[in-house]
């Protein structure tokens, strides 16, 4: 059984893709501020124990060193094409780097922390590298429409699954490209 911490959670699809796998949830921790968001999750997920704000980390009262997996789809607002492409640095997309600051804390404690973070598809060359080297993996790119009815081009970083890469052995994230659904 795993502790979970999912930050910037929505409905909890972590929980859910858990459960697809058949991986058991311990204690399941969820940030999230938005309210039908936390009210599904309560509904679907009644143990899960709620947080709040990402920003508030450091006040959060959880037992940090036995956190074995950190989920994370930061906000993608300032990443998208569809938005302002301010970038990483905007007001909602520079919430990637208090996650990344939560995932350097828990590694201090407990340096096996696994992580899986998500982003849009879309986003700049020079942002995916700053995201890549903060994280100190390169992402793979999926698009969900072969799983999903939604056409949902995404990045996808991890340690749970890695490769060596290129000349200079760059750490890239292997997960495979998912079969077409048809």
């Amino acid at each position: 059984m795993v502790n979970v911490l999912s930050l910037f959670n929505g409905m909890s699809t972590g929980h859910t893709a858990l459960d697809n796998v058949g991986i058991k949830v311990n204690k399941y921790y969820s940030s999230e501020i938005k309210p039908h968001a936390i009210k599904l999750t309560q509904h679907h997920y009644p143990d899960t124990i709620q947080l709040g704000d990402v920003t508030k980390w450091e006040d959060w009262d959880i037992d940090w060193q036995n956190i074995h997996i950190v989920l994370s789809g930061s906000p993608c607002q300032d990443l998208s094409a569809a938005g302002k492409r301010t970038g990483l640095f905007g007001s909602r997309s520079s919430l990637f780097f208090v996650f990344v600051d939560i995932l350097n804390h828990i590694k201090k404690l407990n340096p096996k922390v696994l992580f899986l973070q998500e982003n849009v598809g879309s986003a700049s060359k020079k942002d995916v590298g700053i995201m890549s080297r903060e994280l100190g993996v390169y992402p793979v790119r999926i698009n969900s429409s072969l799983v999903t009815a939604q056409l949902r081009d995404r990045y996808y970083w991890t340690n749970i699954r890695t490769r060596k890469d290129g000349l200079f052995g760059d750490i890239k994230t292997d997960i495979p490209q998912p079969k077409d659904k048809r």
